[in-house]
Order: structure tokens, then C-alpha cells, then sequence
């Protein structure tokens, strides 16, 4: 049975976004303010469920035990040191690492562009790929991804360097992440020798959902969403105003475009791109890009109902195929 995995842990993940780790808090107020991410990021995870597909419940519950420490205990050196509220992305954080400018900007513009755009890119494309059955494209990508091990490790010890409580937790939370990421990897691997389809859908669900919370762990996200729940926009809305295929009776299935009727994201759209079979009934959605970003979420299968009428495809089908080489 699939639960969900490491609450606390997600708990913080928005907190680099929001904040500096390096320098002193300038008010109670931008304190409140990390405390309100973290409590926000609590609220979502009764509902968005991070998960790891190849363990046993026991081997979850100690994990999450573990991870729950390394989290609480970088939340409470998070909450003295909490500093700029409005920092929105890596750029704002990262300015702040001691340092000479020069190895602020060759953090940014490595590991970080690499991580984002790059690794970002290669996974649209494995989607692309996968969801057109190209298998002899298909396995290609594991490498492609593999070469990329240097460049998390590089990031997660270049921008949390320091022995400090909140850096070790942040370099601990970043390696499992990344050993998760990769452990995926290899079952994408395993399921394109077979051409197991719906086995790969899994594992790529599971290497996007991965290296999202990377992502919102390490501070890499281009932009910080301090939305609590899109439901109050909808409390004078029907739900008979809004249009999507009826769940139960047609419910979605891989490739279908979709828009989360219910939850903490309610009227967001995106594209399912997994759906767990361990009797969860819990699928992966990718949401739409915005701001260059495309943030992963797990929920019940029938809070994600087909759109009806005529739709743009998922904007993956239109990256250009690279030219074979002669």
C-alpha cells in the first residue's frame, strides 16, 4: 500500500524560495512568514501524497521517522534565520552565500541552470517519447541522466556547504532525493527492456515527482506560490459551472489532459502522466508550465477529471526531434 512519505520533510521545501539561510532574521513578521510555508506545505500533504513506489511499509515508516528529524530539526534552525520574504527564486537566496561574486554566479549558472533547464528538458523530451511509445528513444534517456549525477552532487555540497544543523539537513534531504530520482531511473530502465508500458509510466512518475521536491528543497524553483488552497476562489463558484468529464463514470487515464477538480490545487490543469497501481487509487499529475516550471502532484484519481471540448495538446508534443545524426 503506497503512503504518503516524509510529511515534514516537504514541510520546509518551500522555505529556500522564501528565505535566506545565512543571514539574520530582519523581523518577526518575515519569521511568521516561513512558519506559514511550512504550516501551508503541512495542510497540502494530507491531501498530495510523496511517495516511493518500491518500498514496504516498514521500510516507509523508518525512513519517514528519519527524515521527519532531519526536517524538524532544519525547520527550527530555519525559523532564527529566516530573512528576505520576498526572495522568489534561486537568484535571491544564493546571493547571500558567503562567498566571492564570482562563485555566487558560477553556482547559479552551473549546477542550477543545468538542474532546471537541462535535466528539466531531458525529462519533457523522456515524456514526449514515452507517451508515443518510442522505445528506442526511450533508452537513451537513463544515461542522458546519469551524466547528470556530478552536477546534484556539485550543487547539493556547493550551496549548503556549511557543518551547521539546517546545511547538513538540507545536504541529507538532497541526497535522498537525488538516490530516489536515480533508483527510478533504473526501474524506467528495467521496464523499457521489457517494454513494460505501464511499469515505465510509474518509474518516470516517480524520477518526476523526485526531482520536484529536489528542486523545492535545494531552492531551485524559479518562483515561490504562497497560496494555501485555490478552493476559496471557487466558494461562490458551482461545481456545475465548471466543465471536465464526470470521474467515476469516465475517469482519466495516462495522457489525458486534465483539471484537479478538488484539493489544495482545485482548477489548476495539467497532464496525467502515471497512475500508481498498488490499489491507492492515486495518480501523478504534471501541471502546466508556469514560469518555465512544471510542478508534479499525487492525488486520488478522481479529483483529476477530463477536460472536455478542444485542447491544446501538453505542450511536450511540440518540442522539436532532434535531427538525426548521419
Amino acid at each position: 500500500m503506497r503512503t504518503p512519505g516524509a510529511t515534514l520533510l516537504v514541510a520546509f521545501v518551500l522555505a529556500p524560495n522564501t528565505a535566506s539561510a545565512f543571514t539574520p532574521p530582519s523581523s518577526v513578521a518575515t519569521i511568521n512568514r516561513g512558519v506559514a510555508a511550512v504550516q501551508k506545505q503541512q495542510r497540502k500533504d494530507t491531501t498530495t501524497l510523496f511517495v516511493s513506489p518500491t518500498n514496504d511499509n516498514n521500510e516507509n515508516s523508518e525512513r519517514r521517522k528519519f527524515l521527519s528529524q532531519v526536517a524538524l530539526g532544519s525547520i527550527v534552525g530555519w525559523s532564527s534565520s529566516i530573512a528576505s520574504p520576498n526572495a522568489a527564486n534561486a537568484a535571491d537566496w544564493l546571493s547571500n552565500i558567503p562567498g566571492s561574486d564570482q562563485a555566487r554566479k558560477k553556482i547559479l549558472n552551473g549546477p542550477v541552470a543545468k538542474i532546471r533547464t537541462d535535466v528539466g528538458r531531458i525529462m519533457d523530451e523522456l515524456q514526449r517519447d514515452l507517451m508515443q511509445e518510442r522505445w528506442d528513444l526511450v533508452e537513451s534517456y537513463p544515461a542522458q541522466l546519469r551524466s547528470y549525477v556530478p552536477i546534484f552532487t556539485t550543487y547539493t555540497d556547493s550551496a549548503f556547504p556549511s557543518d551547521e544543523a539546517t546545511d547538513k539537513g538540507l545536504r541529507i534531504a538532497l541526497r535522498y532525493e537525488v538516490g530516489r530520482f536515480f533508483a527510478s531511473v533504473e526501474r524506467l530502465k528495467q521496464a523499457t527492456s521489457r517494454k513494460a508500458l505501464n511499469e515505465a509510466y510509474v518509474a518516470y512518475s516517480d524520477m518526476s515527482l523526485h526531482l520536484d521536491r529536489y528542486m523545492r528543497v535545494g531552492g531551485i524553483y524559479t518562483y515561490y506560490d504562497d497560496t494555501i488552497t485555490t478552493e476559496t476562489y471557487f466558494q461562490a463558484i458551482p461545481d456545475s459551472a465548471l466543465v471536465y468529464a464526470d470521474p467515476i463514470k469516465d475517469p482519466a487515464e495516462v495522457r489525458d489532459l486534465i483539471m484537479l477538480r478538488k484539493g489544495p490545487d482545485k482548477g489548476k490543469t495539467g497532464i496525467v502522466i502515471g497512475i500508481y497501481p498498488d490499489g491507492s487509487s492515486n495518480c501523478v499529475v504534471k501541471l502546466d508550465r508556469f514560469k518555465g516550471m512544471r510542478e508534479i502532484r499525487v492525488v486520488p484519481l478522481d479529483w483529476a477529471a477530463k477536460r472536455l471540448g478542444e485542447q491544446d495538446p501538453d505542450d511536450v508534443f511540440l518540442l522539436p526531434r532532434k535531427a538525426a545524426k548521419v
